[in-house]
């Protein structure tokens, strides 16, 4: 069975969603010395590297990278982070991640901060589904696309891959 693909976001197109998010990030946080971007493992983590660049470049408050890893496979919470969650304590955090699907992988990454009191928690991804088992919503989407269950999003980032580019498989 051969998979046909269809692009929905070029390389200029996926650049252009990540600029408008971090442009909408400093709207909402302008007011903060320090935000926190956790991007989840691997392709959550090359946006969230990406978004940081940009904000870096154009926010006034300091913008620090944090790493979670999760077992997705796993029907209970098993996370690798990068740093003290309780750093995280009464500051921002921006949760990155690049499709929401059913929304397991962000909720399992809500669960790393579960018992820290934080001042804001938010949300990106590159593509959400619409498709969602849990009540997880995005704060920041660069693409809104329904599709049906059978049909799969496939995230290429030239991080991990050849090209920069979306597709709906």
């Amino acid at each position: 069975m051969s998979a046909k693909k269809l692009l929905i976001l070029n390389q200029q197109q996926i650049q252009q969603k990540i600029d408008r998010i971090a442009y909408q990030i400093l709207e909402d946080n302008f007011d903060e010395e320090e935000i926190l971007i956790a991007g989840i493992l691997p392709r959550g983590n090359h946006i969230a590297q990406r978004l940081k660049k940009i904000l870096d470049e154009i926010a006034p408050f300091k913008s620090r990278l944090l790493t979670i890893g999760l077992d997705k496979q796993s029907s209970t919470l098993k996370a690798k982070i990068d740093f003290d969650v309780n750093d995280c304590r009464d500051k921002v955090v921006i949760l990155v991640d690049d499709v929401l699907n059913s929304g397991k992988t962000l909720a399992y990454g809500f669960g790393v901060f579960i018992d820290v009191r934080l001042k804001k928690l938010r949300t990106v991804v590159l593509v959400d589904r619409n498709h969602k088992n849990f009540p997880i919503t995005t704060d920041y989407a660069g693409l809104a696309l329904s599709t049906v269950l059978k049909e799969r999003v496939d995230v290429s980032l030239i991080e991990n891959d050849a090209e920069d580019a979306v597709y709906l498989v």
